[in-house]
């Protein structure tokens, strides 16, 4: 692939209106969201399920591409079409989970590094065949006493240019995403310093490692108070301090930015992204989605592992990719979310 067609892969990944689904859980991660479901996480009900997001009429109105899981990406539809060739005909990008998960980091406590680089240049390859257009690499920063460690930032920011390096030269888009947990009892405030912090040593290991900035797109949290903090900010300063921060850090040569839910319920994480784009019309970026529970958790309720249930689970998962395409413009209401 060529940068020419890097780029462009890089901006249809944020086309208006448009986002990222994320269905790239991990197997003792899906076996908690089918556990919330009493679902038993065989291979069979775990591809029945992707089938049922993937192959939803009218998603690709809303989603641009999905990032998927090793075990989706070789999976197929009912008709037995491979997933990733299902997306494509739709018009939908097929992305890929590749690193192999956070793991506690030797002489940091409670902290963790992103493992994966071993072997990956030969996995993209694989999944570039297989139809991969992107790519995906979290790192997890975590917030409590004393922590982050520079060392900690440092190290994933490392990690994620080496991946997003070799993504490039695979003719893959790398998503880099360097997650600052919400978990924690900290303000909006301490959220800010570390995220500010964070986004300054990611994009320096960026330059260093000699990655396109105008072939990424960067997938980070919102600046938003700990799950465990007293005082909650409102939807409103979330927003501002998100844009605020992103302002301070991100070139203004990259395509996109998409945010992840960190946990947020499925309205809050909408409301919060429709808050920056109805304020904030002149950014150097759009701002847009790439959700996996804040999209799935109303669809994932609805299904119940049921087949009778799959129409109904489209259903929700529509309304819910809708509220945020709309989002995404800065059109989304109270009205739009009830509709449903």
């Amino acid at each position: 692939m060529s940068a020419q067609e890097l780029e462009t892969t890089a901006r249809a990944m944020v086309a208006k209106g448009k986002g990222i689904l994320a269905i790239d859980e991990s197997l003792p991660t899906i076996k908690k969201r089918f556990d919330s479901i009493s679902v038993e996480s065989t291979e069979e009900n775990r591809r029945a399920y992707r089938n049922l997001l993937i192959t939803n009429p009218g998603g690709n109105e809303y989603i641009s591409g999905m990032i998927l899981f090793d075990e989706t990406m070789r999976q197929t539809t009912t008709d037995g079409t491979p997933f990733p060739q299902a997306l494509i005909k739709q018009g939908i990008m097929p992305g890929i989970k590749v690193d192999t998960g956070a793991k506690d980091m030797a002489g940091h406590s409670n902290e963790k590094i992103t493992e994966g680089l071993d072997g990956l240049r030969e996995r993209l390859a694989e999944y570039k065949k297989l139809g991969a257009k992107f790519a995906k690499w979290r790192a997890v920063i975590t917030i409590g006493d004393g922590i982050p460690s520079t060392g900690c930032i440092e190290a994933n920011a490392h990690v994620l240019a080496r991946y997003a390096a070799l993504c490039q030269e695979a003719g893959i888009v790398p998503m880099v995403e360097p997650e600052v947990l919400m978990d924690a009892d900290n303000t909006i405030g301490r959220c800010y310093e570390v995220t500010l912090v964070t986004l300054k040593t990611v994009f320096n290991e960026l330059f260093r490692q000699r990655v396109a900035i105008e072939h990424i797109i960067l997938k980070i949290n919102m600046v938003i108070s700990g799950k465990k903090c007293k005082t909650q900010a409102g939807v409103q300063e979330v927003a501002d301090q998100t844009v605020r921060c992103l302002l301070n850090t991100v070139p203004a040569a990259l395509p996109g930015i998409v945010f992840l839910s960190g946990g947020q319920s499925a309205e809050l994480a909408t409301a919060h992204l429709n808050a920056m784009n109805a304020k904030y019309k002149n950014l150097p970026w759009p701002l847009s989605f790439s959700y996996g529970r804040a999209l799935q958790d109303p669809c994932l309720k609805a299904w119940a592992g049921k087949k009778e249930n799959v129409s109904a689970a489209r259903a929700a998962l529509l309304h819910r990719e809708k509220c945020n395409s709309l989002a995404c413009l800065g059109k989304y209401t109270a009205e739009i979310e009830q509709a449903a």
